[in-house]
């Protein structure tokens, strides 16, 4: 029989390993480069998807590695049974490197778990003041002489608005903003923040990314507002004056609030033309999405042939069994 040879191996695992890892950062850094070419509603949905896709990269990515270090366990070895002796000859899987990735792992894991307790605890409460609310339609007027607007996800949803924040804007400025809160109910803004949230807590690279998906979402919601009014203008005097009037009174933004993520930049974005959408922009996106999932699918496959391969080696050397 012809002996296994272990260094060829390595030379094919080695990259089909580190091609995850590098689509899922790739992708992180410059998928919010490339939303900054697209109008609101496209940006957001493009971050969204390459959040998740990077983060399925990621995870998917040390979870393959980390499993080889479990294969590396003699007493795992012996169920397939393969050969203990040629996974430690391969190449990144060694017993430290998949030891250092199933760290990892257990980390992203837990900071997974954390935020998604975390941000569940807010969708609940959200769906508590949601049913505390007056019943009437779909906007609530609170008495409160504090100026706010937001947008409260349940079922159905509602958008409430204080008493100060009546008084606090005019009356084509609380269209837009009512507009705005209106886009967060009706697109479901909170399960794309949820999605953006999860993300980077599974992997870290993808704050950045995280930070400009949500302040797409905002301007989905802005340009909502403007076209209901047909003024971007007003809809970026009304963010102005609603984030001015909660500033001197020092109030937490809430989960879908008017005045959510960096307002002066929101108001920038208004006064500015809109963005057409950029072809080459999307088309990259796509091709680096595209990319990540072909990686993981290549490291998966790569994952069965080395183990496919330890255990015929496993074979030649113990022919007794």
């Amino acid at each position: 029989m012809r002996a296994v040879r272990p260094d060829r191996a390595a030379d094919a695992v080695g990259p089909s390993y580190v091609a995850p890892f590098a689509t899922s950062a790739a992708l992180a850094g410059l998928a919010p480069y490339l939303s900054r070419r697209l109008p609101a509603r496209p940006a957001a949905w493009s971050l969204v998807a390459g959040a998740l896709v990077a983060a399925s990269g990621w995870i998917g990515g040390l979870a393959l590695l980390a499993f080889t270090g479990l294969g590396q366990i003699r007493a795992v070895a012996n169920q397939g049974p393969w050969s203990v002796w040629y996974l430690q000859t391969q190449e990144p899987v060694s017993r430290i490197g998949a030891g250092v990735c199933g760290t990892v792992l257990l980390a992203c894991a837990v900071l997974l778990a954390r935020a998604s307790w975390q941000r569940g605890r807010v969708l609940v409460h959200a769906h508590r003041q949601c049913r505390q609310l007056p019943a009437g339609g779909e906007l609530a007027v609170v008495e409160d002489p504090v100026p706010d607007a937001f947008a409260l996800p349940g079922a159905p949803g509602r958008v409430v608005v204080s008493t100060g924040m009546l008084r606090a804007v005019s009356s084509v400025e609380l269209e837009a903003l009512l507009a705005h809160e209106r886009a967060h109910l009706h697109h479901r803004h909170h399960l794309f923040l949820l999605a953006l949230r999860l993300a980077a807590a599974a992997c870290p690279l993808l704050h950045p990314l995280a930070r400009e998906g949500a302040f797409a979402i905002e301007r989905w919601a802005d340009e909502e507002g403007a076209r209901a009014v047909g003024d971007r203008t007003a809809m970026a005097r009304a963010l102005a004056r609603a984030a001015l009037a909660g500033k001197r009174h020092g109030r937490a933004t809430p989960l879908l609030g008017a005045t959510g993520g960096p307002v002066p930049r929101r108001m920038r974005s208004l006064l500015s033309p809109l963005p057409r959408i950029r072809r080459t922009a999307l088309a990259a996106g796509i091709v680096l999405a595209v990319a990540c999932c072909l990686s993981l699918v290549l490291a998966a496959h790569t994952t069965e042939q080395l183990f496919e391969t330890a255990m015929r080696v496993y074979v030649l050397r113990h022919p007794a069994h």
